[in-house]
């Protein structure tokens, strides 16, 4: 069946013949099958745009039917309130720990010693499962007739915690195995991690964020599990690889060694290593130890070693455990990569929303085949916590293999002519000034339309349809645009010239014109969109509409002190000393001046309601679904000149939830909690 056959076979469970339960169930196969294909296999079958469609879909007929929600659901990953604590949990098999291996010699004792309990001869070549050592969380999940039931943390290896919630939010895990094979209570032993990648991506956006920025991508995983709240959990790359079952014997009889175990629980769907394999002897396990190690820096994962299993279950039986290890496995171990460097200099670096990132300049060292002449500090706490200082001796360490990491050497001697680093007061890339906001870690530029580290990212934002809503402005035409410098703050768009862009690659005739036509249309706009589209920290489209109803100019706008902010509907000490920092920079005031004087214009603002007697007076509103007569935008704007006011979430406070077509999970919030529901003739009625 094609792909297109599969999309057809999928929404036709709007059809009537079909019932809403069989749509379902097509559905949610279908999901899974994408699914496994893009976090397990790496080969995804559709786009993203043709997996939202049909999730959507689901989504829809599981508003509508909610009795008929099935478990293994991709919708069901995330879910639930925070928990308050982990539940306790006693492992039915414990969860061992290996011995080690460090060096050859290791490694050839445990092959002799393997062979001597055995009672084989020392020429026999033993065969053995060999798997990379994930530097993850390791993690005990059980399945109930094939569905997920539990994950369970490792704990002691007795004893572990109950952290289901955050371990079903991982996409790479499935949530119902395939096949008919299936044991009725399967537990599976694996580990939980983040690739590199992901990890730097999500460390990057927590700095910039000021919010803790985590170690190593092990860190970050058991971090992440231990969250009380699933959504934290979701909102993070984890994944999961299973390199193991705790199997009753009859089960180990039957599959009779570890090798066709693993190919077992692939073919039910549960990723597993491609580095996995059988190695033969002492030297097929070196061979392994040293192919893997020339690998281990290309590999998008973290590793810290293999681990050896003698692949016959029979052999393993015999074998047996010494203390709280199994004789028949061991982890051989590689060597950590450290090296010595001196600090010779601590710069900064001006992220794409104005955080301040100090940058380490380290004298050249080779660090696992890698020379690393720098690296990140993350942010000035960090900093003081390792009491770094420019001209120290201090160690450098691939983290994760590829994320340099500077942390102090022990056997330092600090000159007296080492400094301590101190944060610059104004960016260096456009002299704004720079400041800290109470509760944050990050220090941040507050020019935020005239500094170019922050250009691409504040015209994309300015241009973005609930803003100014620049219709053919994509994203990486603002990349081609602030590359070549034509766009240098956002009122460069209003200067763009015909003849200019139709030179650009894939910029024909027609495209330029409709281009500065929809740049010429977007002159006439909100204050409130034209608010929002200045990026103000902390400013989203709701305050940005409150700020245009309550100073109706941008001019008393920009003088407004901190007090006459703290006046406006929902404007804190947080959000007021954003919007005044941010009117403070003599640059951020010339570019609005440019826009106005370009033909950036509104009409006045409606006068807000005050008369306590209209419907909408002092109302909280959510809007959700397609609504046919306004965009939510309109709405939100009638809304709040009648005095009421828009949230984006459905909660006791709110008074009416106004429905469009295809209402997702917040009509359900909202019946749940007895608010009332508008469809559009009723809301209109009102107004």
């Amino acid at each position: 069946m094609s792909n297109l056959d599969l999309f057809d076979s999928a929404n036709s469970g709007n059809s009537p013949e079909e019932s809403p339960m069989l749509a379902m169930r097509r559905l949610i196969d279908l999901l899974n099958r994408w699914e496994h294909a893009y976090y397990v296999l790496d080969e995804p079958e559709v786009p993203d745009s043709e997996y939202d469609k049909n999730y959507q879909l689901l989504q829809q007929l599981e508003s509508k039917h909610p009795e008929l929600i099935q478990s293994n659901s991709p919708t069901q990953r995330v879910g639930g309130k925070p928990a308050e604590g982990f539940e306790q949990v006693r492992h039915r098999v414990p969860m061992l720990s290996l011995g080690n291996a460090f060096d050859d010699s290791d490694v050839i004792a445990f092959d002799r010693r393997v062979k001597e309990l055995a009672d084989l001869p020392p020429e026999a070549i033993i065969d053995y499962s060999v798997d990379p050592k994930f530097d993850g969380l390791a993690i005990s999940i059980h399945y109930n007739n094939g569905n997920f039931d539990k994950a369970i943390t490792r704990g002691d290896g007795t004893v572990g915690e109950d952290v289901s919630a955050n371990v079903k939010t991982i996409r790479s895990l499935p949530l119902r195995l395939k096949g008919s094979d299936i044991p009725a209570q399967l537990e599976i032993r694996g580990e939980i991690f983040m690739t590199k990648k992901d990890f730097m991506q999500m460390n990057e956006r927590q700095a910039e964020l000021g919010l803790k920025v985590f170690a190593n991508p092990r860190n970050a995983a058991a971090g992440t599990i231990r969250q009380l709240d699933p959504k934290i959990a979701a909102g993070r790359p984890l994944r999961f690889y299973c390199y193991g079952a705790a199997l009753e014997r009859e089960q180990l009889r039957e599959l009779k060694s570890q090798s066709a175990m693993m190919k077992w629980l692939a073919d039910m769907g549960l990723p597993v290593s491609e580095l996995s394999q059988t190695a033969h002897g002492a030297d097929g396990l070196l061979s392994f130890y040293r192919n893997v190690g020339e690998r281990r820096s290309s590999l998008p994962f973290e590793i810290d070693g293999v681990v050896y299993k003698v692949d016959s279950f029979d052999l393993q039986d015999q074998l047996g455990y010494v203390a709280k290890a199994p004789r028949f496995a061991v982890a051989h171990k590689y060597p950590p990569d450290e090296v010595l460097s001196r600090l010779l200099n601590i710069e900064v670096q001006v992220g794409r929303t104005g955080s301040i990132t100090p940058v380490a300049k380290l004298e050249p060292v080779k660090v696992g085949g890698v020379v690393v002449s720098s690296a990140t500090l993350h942010n000035l706490d960090e900093i003081q916590r390792k009491d770094l200082r420019v001209g120290d001796q201090v160690l450098v360490r691939r983290a994760g293999d590829v994320i340099p990491e500077v942390i102090p050497f022990s056997g330092n001697v600090r000159s007296a002519a080492s400094t301590a680093f101190v944060m610059p007061t104004h960016c260096p890339i456009c002299n704004s000034l720079v400041r800290k906001e109470e509760g944050e870690a990050a220090f941040r530029c507050t020019g935020g339309l005239v500094c170019k580290a922050q250009l691409t990212q504040s015209i994309i934002h300015f241009a973005h349809r609930r803003a100014i809503d620049i219709e053919g402005l994509g994203n990486k035409l603002v990349e081609v645009l602030v590359d070549k410098e034509w766009v240098k703050t956002p009122a460069d768009l209003f200067r763009l010239e015909y003849e200019a862009l139709v030179q650009l690659e894939r910029m024909g005739e027609k495209s330029a014109r409709n281009l500065l036509d929809s740049i010429n249309k977007a002159k006439q706009t909100t204050f409130g969109r034209f608010l929002f589209g200045l990026g103000i920290r902390h400013v989203g489209e709701a305050t940005a509409r409150d700020l245009a109803t309550h100073f109706k100019n941008v001019d008393r706008l920009m003088g407004a002190s901190i007090d006459a902010l703290l006046e406006v509907n929902d404007v804190g000490p947080v959000v007021a000393e954003s919007i005044r920092q941010f009117f403070d920079e003599p640059g951020n005031q010339q570019v609005v001046h440019e826009l106005i004087a370009l033909g950036l214009s509104w009409p006045a603002e409606e006068t807000q309601v005050t008369d306590e007697s209209h419907p909408f007076y002092g109302k909280t509103f959510v809007l959700t679904g397609t609504l046919s007569q306004y965009s939510r935008d309109d709405a939100a704007a009638l809304i709040a000149t009648r005095g009421g006011k828009v949230t984006g979430s459905v909660s006791k406070k709110t008074d009416y939830l106004l429905a469009g077509e295809a209402a997702g999970s917040k009509l359900d919030k909202a019946a749940a909690l007895g608010v009332t529901v508008l469809d559009e003739g009723t809301f209109q009625g009102m107004l």
